[in-house]
């Protein structure tokens, strides 16, 4: 088991590896999250819609 500075020592070093995304990638990044999310909700809206027609139509065929 290592002493707790050795190992603040070695987070700080990993730290370092980081490379971090510029202000533009994360930008552009967080836009195509945000696109895909509202295609997403689009698509399972639409989805909702079509069941829900599909079954009052099975639904209503009895009365």
């Amino acid at each position: 088991m290592t002493n707790p500075l050795e190992f603040l020592q070695d987070v700080r070093a990993e730290g370092a590896k980081v490379t971090w995304p510029t202000r533009r990638e994360t930008l552009i990044t967080t836009g195509l999250v945000l696109f895909m999310v509202l295609l997403a909700s689009l698509f399972f809206v639409t989805v909702d819609w079509a069941l829900r027609i599909i079954v009052r139509g099975i639904l209503s065929i009895g009365h």
